[in-house]
């Protein structure tokens, strides 16, 4: 497996994401390599110290990194669609293009998200029957992560592509967390099926009439729980406005929490273990489902170590042929229709 990550891209770059990619040599099997794609220069003086210091150990691991050149980088204020069009030696269009032409099977940034989406949208394409890709999440539980879909990626969503949503959000709950016959809720202000939105009591009819586990509507306090009364819940469904505000909630919780208990005089060690399920540094990136491909998408504050695990979950991705898995899904819905 040939990984191709964006070494220009996030707020740490080059560093974080050369550390983390020699970080994830340790775990990655010996057939698996990196591509790091960005300024050649640049990155071969990182490397350089990165072997001679921390990284020494892994000298003889060296082959199985690989610099691509890119000398463009797209910021993280430039807008997505200008970027790419203007940028086509950027790391991140460079990056793609690997994948698109059969040189490498998957691709991680900590880059711009949007270009990243446009990017991966017009390089890698859609699978037949979507109109648009969704970024999938994983939130802590005190069950088990739930898979959040979509996380950011659309503002605005119609009743079919929460449907779409949600058929996504399945494959990856049962590809990449294991979890047989996942079941499905859609996020809304009640539970009974006449609340919410003209689009979320639409998307409600269409998903109790399909071939997925639904389990109906939940509330934002049943997300923390994992679940409802009427039992657990492996994918959450939600348009992307909704979503990211959900999502960057979520992100503050752990510091709060924190805080509270450690002004009650407990341990910050074991504070800060307890809370471990809300750094997103351990689940490395979301997968931008619903392209022909594997984009993950880091966080722009990436860490190497969140850089690591992201590289960790395009390898997962990659093994469990998630994207075919999602293609023969929607190619069945299609036929069903036609």
């Amino acid at each position: 497996m040939r990984i191709a990550l964006d070494a220009m891209g996030g707020d740490h770059a080059p560093h974080a994401p050369i550390s983390g990619a020699l970080l994830a040599l340790s775990e990655l099997g010996p057939a698996h390599s990196i591509q790091l794609v960005g300024t050649t220069e640049l990155i071969a003086a990182h490397l350089d110290e990165l072997w001679r210091g921390e990284f020494a150990p892994l000298r003889g691991e060296r082959e199985r990194v690989m610099v691509v050149e890119a000398p463009e980088m797209i910021e993280m204020g430039d807008k997505p669609l200008a970027a790419i069009r203007s940028k086509p030696r950027s790391s991140m269009v460079v990056g793609l293009k690997l994948q698109s032409t059969g040189d490498s099977d998957a691709f991680v940034s900590a880059g711009n998200t949007g270009a990243q989406m446009a990017a991966s949208t017009v390089l890698l394409r859609l699978h037949a029957g979507l109109s648009r890709p969704a970024i999938s999440t994983l939130l802590p539980t005190v069950r088990e992560p739930m898979v959040l879909v979509d996380s950011g990626a659309n503002v605005d969503s119609s009743p079919e592509e929460l449907c779409q949503f949600a058929r996504l959000g399945s494959v990856y709950a049962e590809d990449i967390l294991g979890r047989t016959n996942p079941s499905v809720a859609l996020l809304n202000i009640g539970e009974e099926e006449e609340k919410g939105s003209a689009v979320v009591k639409k998307a409600y009819e269409m998903l109790r009439q399909s071939d997925l586990n639904f389990q109906g509507n939940i509330e934002g306090r049943d997300i923390v729980s994992g679940g409802s009364n009427r039992g657990p819940v492996d994918v959450l469904v939600c348009d992307g406005f909704v979503g990211n505000v959900l999502l960057k909630f979520y992100e503050s919780v752990a510091a709060l929490m924190s805080t509270l208990m450690v002004r009650e005089g407990l341990d910050r060690s074991r504070v800060a273990n307890a809370l471990r399920g809300f750094d997103y540094s351990d689940y490395g990136g979301a997968p931008l489902l619903g392209v022909r491909g594997v984009s993950i998408i880091s966080h722009g504050s990436s860490s190497p170590r969140a850089i690591k695990n992201a590289i960790l979950v395009a390898q997962r991705a990659v093994e469990s042929r998630m994207n075919e898995h999602i293609g023969r899904r929607l190619q069945a819905v299609e036929s069903e229709i036609a």
